[in-house]
This record gives C-alpha cells, structure tokens and sequence, in this order.
C-alpha cells in the first residue's frame, strides 16, 4: 500500500505528504456541509436576517473545518493555534468592509434570495 501512495505522491520517505489529512478533512466537512445542508452562516442569516451574520457565518465555519482538520493532521497539528488565530482576525475587518466597501450589483449577496427561490420553483431535469 504504502508503494502505490509513493507512486501517486502522497506519501514522500514512508510518511503521509504533510498537510493531506489537513486539506482531505477541511475540504470534506465543506463538502459535507454543502451536500447535508447544514450551515453556520445559513444558520445565522436566519436568526438574525442578516447578511453580514451569513459572511462570518461562513467564515466561522472555514475556521472550524481548520481547526478540525489541523487537529487530526499530525503534520499540522503544531500549527492549530496560528491557523484559527490566523482564520478569526481577518473578521474585525467586517466593520470596514461594510462601511467602506461597495457591492456591486452582481455581488453574490446582492439578489441571491430571489435566485436560490427561482431556482427552487423551477423544475429540475436529470
């Protein structure tokens, strides 16, 4: 097993390519969520009615899929706490953003309700 993972490149002199499970986990509890449902931003954006709750809902939820990953990546665990750390103060950023920032009109936040309920009445084809 080990010679048929050298071969495609994830394990480099007998161990796991560093930061594998890292990106494996990460990118499968997005996919995870995507595919369930379930949603920290989808979450917030309903209990608040706010689209800025939805952003750090996102947010959050990319900071939690790394800590989660980072912990179970031996290659990354050492760097838990810069990785969080790393992922949560870009959100004091928001107050700026909002108040300085202009969307435009093709801006994702910008009619996405009309859209996800257009898409919803419309009849999907296999």
């Amino acid at each position: 097993m080990e010679h048929l993972l050298e071969s495609i490149g994830l394990m480099q002199n007998g161990t796991m390519l560093p930061g594998f499970i890292f990106g494996f986990v990460h990118v499968g509890l997005v996919l995870l969520g995507f595919y369930s449902g379930w949603s920290i931003n989808r979450l917030l954006k309903n209990a608040t009615k706010g689209y800025i709750a939805g952003i750090i809902g996102a947010c959050l939820a990319h900071v939690i899929a790394d800590l989660v990953a980072s912990l179970l990546d031996p290659t990354m665990r050492p760097r838990t706490f810069g990785i969080v750390l790393g992922g949560i103060i870009p959100l004091l950023l928001i107050p700026f953003l909002e108040k300085y920032v202009t969307k435009s009109k093709s801006h994702i936040m910008i009619g996405d309700h009309e859209d996800i309920e257009k898409d919803l009445k419309d009849e999907h084809h296999s």
